[in-house]
């Protein structure tokens, strides 16, 4: 919204609506969060929050040694292994693989799943057979309680994720005897965006406890047991991200009380993170196509709008669209800022605070987008063009990329009347 910055020039340059992405603030995110976890502690990328490949492989690390890949679906197994990812460091995870998916991601190597069910893990087996393999699983619990009562709530209710957790034990002979897998361990997640670090704690100590009981009721060895994530990044609006500098100590007195051996990999700890890793590292900048005023109100029309940003936030685990774009000297005006989309449900913010006298080309910079952002949006609605996505380090124009959208067709056999 200010002149000659380098949002500007890349505005210029590459058009709007456009997503820039900033890796020296994803190199800090992957720091502070590993500084913040146990000596060890694997850490998976949810893909599910950016697929970009060159974000992904950036967060994989130039030696492999970074974030290991959570996919869940084949779309995001591609990615992952454009961005250099082996697929036995994969991790495969979802409710509703299917067959056919099964068969490609264990063709194509993936030996490391999570198992949502009795008939899930029976599905992976089935599939390892045929290809003459046998499959590690995590075995995804539902747990009965929780401790936190803040973020998203993953668990504790009748859900498609997980094995409940008091089917356990009468289930454990059945579960260990699937034909084509081995029980490697557990998979827990309870809950997501917690921005608060005790309450965070508190769930991860929880599922911690869980966890070795379950072992005990499994009657064997767990090798990795992920405790998932809930590490917390504004969405689209301004602020930073939380810390969680006690969350070491805390983790490591849990795993001491519970699973004694932890330390020389018995079992190996990981967690999960999508938001977190990626989302303060993204700015989304988007042109002002035009201003009205209705019965006393402001309607700042962009060029970008649900198709862009936010577009699936109803799902429950994105924040509702609230954006607050980035402040400037101006003075300030109440305005809602609408899409370009032919429904009164494209609006990014209501009577929010937004410069005084925008007028048609203003450019807006839209904070903490480098999450759920273009593939978490309704980019196919209404045929509008998927934004730009720029990839920048410091002034440095890494990759200007854009998906398209592309509809092909299958022969259809004639048939004689």
């Amino acid at each position: 919204m200010s002149t000659d910055t380098p949002f500007d020039e890349l505005a210029r340059t590459h058009g709007t609506p456009l997503y820039v992405y900033d890796m020296d603030r994803l190199d800090a995110a992957r720091r502070d969060l590993v500084s913040w976890l146990p000596d060890g502690c694997e850490v998976f990328y949810a893909l599910k929050a950016n697929p970009h490949p060159e974000l992904v492989r950036a967060l994989r690390g130039p030696d492999g040694r970074g974030c290991r890949a959570e996919i869940s679906s084949t779309g995001e197994l591609a990615a992952a292994l454009e961005a250099g990812h082996a697929p036995e460091d994969v991790l495969y995870t979802g409710p509703g693989k299917t067959a056919g998916e099964l068969c490609e991601a264990i063709g194509l190597g993936v030996r490391l799943f999570s198992a949502e069910s009795l008939t899930d893990l029976e599905h992976i087996g089935a599939a390892a057979l045929d290809q003459g393999t046998v499959a590690d699983c995590l075995l995804r619990i539902n747990s009965v309680t929780a401790s936190a009562a803040s973020g998203v709530r993953m668990t504790g209710k009748p859900t498609q994720f997980g094995i409940d957790s008091e089917t356990i034990e009468d289930l454990a002979p059945r579960l260990l005897a699937v034909p084509g897998t081995t029980i490697a361990g557990l998979h827990l997640f309870s809950q997501s965006n917690a921005a608060d670090e005790a309450a965070l704690i508190g769930e991860f100590l929880h599922t911690i406890e869980l966890a070795a009981h379950i072992e005990r009721q499994l009657g064997i060895p767990l090798r990795l047991l992920d405790i998932g994530g809930g590490f917390s990044v504004p969405y689209g609006q301004h602020g930073e991200r939380a810390a969680y500098p006690e969350l070491r100590a805390e983790l490591e007195s849990g795993l001491d009380a519970h699973f004694p051996r932890w330390r020389e990999g018995a079992p190996r700890l990981a967690v999960e993170s999508g938001r977190y890793l990626v989302g303060d590292c993204g700015t989304l900048l988007a042109s002002v196509s035009n201003v009205k005023v209705s019965r006393g109100r402001t309607f700042v029309v962009l060029d970008a709008g649900i198709n862009t940003f936010g577009g699936m936030s109803g799902i429950g685990r994105i924040l509702p669209v609230s954006v607050r774009p980035a402040p400037d000297e101006r003075d300030t005006q109440r305005a809602s800022l609408a899409g370009p989309l032919c429904t009164p449900g494209d609006i990014l913010g209501r009577e929010i605070e937004l410069p005084a006298g925008l007028a048609p080309g203003d450019l807006i910079a839209i904070p903490n987008t480098g999450a759920y952002g273009p593939t978490a949006s309704l980019l196919m609605f209404l045929g509008r063009p998927a934004p730009g996505e720029a990839v920048v380090r410091g002034a440095e124009v890494l990759s200007v990329s854009r998906i398209e959208h592309v509809r092909t067709y299958r022969k259809v056999a004639e048939t004689s009347g």
